[in-house]
């Protein structure tokens, strides 16, 4: 079981910033892939940025130029800094792990979400 520990969400006003954490931890073998996807309410849950291991990154048209991801493998924890908020960025996020947990299983792990609220 992998377990995921999401923190950093809050109340934040337009234009302001937020760093949010998630730090894994349980049968991790290797992590392929660490990531932030979000929801907001009436919405699809949708990806806004993903790090490989091997520092590659993708992020979503919506959040490029404003968040940054980040990784230290050391401590298995994924990063999002996340600058210039706006209010459509309101919503839970939830951070996911990918990858191996032994030689023959892998792991897509979820954690519980913490909330982005971005209002005046």
């Amino acid at each position: 079981q992998v377990q995921l520990v999401e923190s950093g969400g809050g109340l934040v006003q337009p234009g302001g910033s937020l760093r949010l954490s998630c730090a894994a931890s349980g049968r991790i073998f290797r992590v392929d892939f660490m990531g932030w996807y979000r929801q907001a309410p009436g919405k699809e849950r949708e990806l806004v940025a993903v790090i490989s291991s091997e520092g590659s990154k993708t992020d979503a048209d919506s959040v490029k130029g404003r968040f940054t991801i980040a990784r230290d493998k050391a401590k298995n924890t994924v990063y999002l800094q996340m600058n210039s908020l706006r209010p459509e960025d309101t919503a839970l996020y939830y951070c996911n792990v990918k990858g191996p947990i032994s030689v023959t299983s892998r792991v897509d792990s979820w954690g519980q979400g913490t909330r982005v609220t971005v209002s005046s």
